[in-house]
């Protein structure tokens, strides 16, 4: 009896310990189970969220390609606007030339309307002077009669490079815009700053958002005007305090071929004067010959331009003064700079009677020379040093 009672215990637990395995191993099938399945929807989040990403980095792709395309369009729209004023305006010239010999041309009988002709020009050129006049402060007559002085302020930064002070303003702040192509201005409080631990630079950085070309840029009553890199004649106009630009123009004919030949760097050169913002360049048209544009630096409109007989060949710089442009010239290997050519758009001046003017104490090349109208005095770069001309002026006549 006891050993029937023993066997019914024993069987029962085995039974029981059977049963509880067969438990616990359905329960860690059903676990594996739901991990796989775990990993499997996390996987496939991943999966999706990496899709999410590449489709919003590719959004954001064509977003900005889209941008500068447009971009792109609308230069292209204004360079060919301004082209086919231009070629408007050539053609009207040619038609004016033509319809001129065809009246010399004609018998005698038409002498008078040849006479009328003539006049009619005569009358035209006196009234496009008439305007120019008027457009311009005709009160300022100082034409530079020699170069008395320099001063190597500093010599530092690149071999090539621009250097100056805004005539538009009262304070005295000095921009150092070092290189051909660069995008990053130092900010000086004023010249004494600036020629303080030789050889270094600790300016305030400001950083454009599109590259210069060349040496030709200049600072007019907050604003910086440069010629902008990559562009053919794109003029870029960048306020200085609030860090942005403001506007920007195409500048006609120009950017094809170099403003003066020792220096292939600058396409464009901007000046100021007395009148205010001007523009220098060559063009294949005029076989070399600069051209002065005049410049609202408000509207960014073109006032008015002239086609000048000072050539780009062997010149370094120009700089205007009072509406009058003087061109440096040079050697090839570099020597002494000199004054050669001068050019007056209101007529006033006797060019061929202006002798050469030349730089004091000074061999080498320059790769800017600009005016500076309220400190009557030139700012140049020349091979690396920063350098002041003191001028002599007289009246002109």
């Amino acid at each position: 009896m006891v050993i029937l009672q023993l066997r019914f215990l024993l069987v029962s637990f085995f039974t029981s310990f059977v049963g509880e395995a067969q438990y616990v191993m359905q329960d860690a099938v059903l676990m594996h189970y739901i991990d796989r399945r775990f990993l499997s929807l996390e996987s496939g989040l991943e999966k999706c969220n990496q899709e999410i990403l590449d489709y919003v980095q590719e959004f954001r792709d064509l977003s900005r390609r889209m941008t500068s395309r447009l971009e792109g369009l609308n230069i292209y729209k204004a360079e060919f606007k301004n082209e086919v004023e231009r070629l408007l305006t050539r053609v009207e010239r040619a038609q004016r030339d033509i319809d001129y010999f065809e009246s010399v041309k004609e018998s005698t009988a038409c002498v008078e309307v040849d006479e009328d002709l003539v006049e009619q020009q005569l009358n035209e050129e006196a009234e496009e002077k008439r305007k120019v006049k008027l457009m311009l402060n005709t009160s300022c007559d100082n034409m530079l009669a020699g170069i008395k002085s320099l001063k190597i302020v500093k010599k530092t930064g690149d071999t090539h490079g621009s250097w100056m002070t805004d005539p538009g303003k009262k304070h005295l702040k000095i921009y150092f815009l070092s290189g051909f192509k660069n995008n990053i201005i130092l900010e000086f409080a004023n010249i004494r700053v600036f020629m303080e631990r030789s050889h270094k630079l600790t300016g305030r950085r400001v950083n454009l958002p599109f590259p210069w070309q060349g040496t030709g840029h200049v600072m007019y009553n907050g604003f910086l005007f440069y010629h902008r890199y990559g562009s053919l004649n794109e003029i870029v106009k960048y306020n200085i305090q609030k860090r942005k630009v403001t506007d920007r123009m195409l500048l006609p004919g120009a950017g094809q071929i170099p403003a003066y030949e020792l220096f292939p760097a600058t396409k464009i050169d901007l000046a100021i004067d007395e009148q205010g913002l001007w523009a220098i360049h060559a063009e294949p048209d005029t076989s070399g010959n600069l051209v002065i544009t005049k410049i609202n630096h408000m509207t960014m409109a073109v006032e008015h331009t002239w086609d000048t007989s000072c050539n780009s060949k062997n010149a370094e710089a120009g700089f205007l003064m009072c509406g009058t442009l003087y061109v440096v010239y040079n050697s090839p290997s570099g020597g002494t700079s000199r004054i050669e050519c001068v050019y007056d758009v209101l007529d006033t001046i006797n060019t061929y009677e202006i002798p050469v003017l030349h730089f004091p104490k000074h061999q080498g090349s320059h790769s800017m020379v600009h005016y500076n109208p309220k400190e009557k005095q030139l700012f140049a770069w020349a091979e690396g040093s920063q350098i002041l001309y003191k001028l002599q002026t007289k009246q002109k006549g």
